[in-house]
């Protein structure tokens, strides 16, 4: 159930980054549960092959390129979706960063909903 409700307002947080900014575009729910999917896919499967591969160039500029990494997962997804657009790479850099900032609180959020124990 947690998993469910994670993955439904992470499509929420995704319809809400395409209105924000106008470099990301969803042609509506149905593409923005599809693309929390397949970003969801690509962050557990390949983002950390990429991390451990990308590692000297990460450790030299102290962290910052995993905001490149990020982006390139967002702009992956955008690719592989028919409904889910993504204008350049500055657009996927900056709707990366608004999508795992709305993604850190709804996590919050989940974890504390799903955390409490029964009365």
């Amino acid at each position: 159930m947690k998993l469910i409700v994670r993955w439904a307002l992470l499509a929420v947080a995704l319809l809400s980054v395409a209105q924000v900014y106008a470099g990301v575009t969803l042609t509506g729910y149905t593409s923005a549960l599809l693309a929390a999917g397949v970003l969801g896919l690509l962050n557990t499967l390949v983002r950390p092959l990429l991390v451990l591969l990308t590692l000297p160039v990460t450790l030299l500029t102290l962290g910052l390129f995993l905001f490149v990494i990020n982006a390139l997962m967002f702009w992956s997804a955008a690719g592989l979706l028919a409904g889910f657009n993504v204008t350049g790479f500055p657009a996927a850099l900056i709707g990366s960063l608004l999508y795992s900032a709305c993604g850190m609180i709804i996590d919050a959020v989940v974890e504390r909903l799903f955390s409490r124990p029964a009365a």
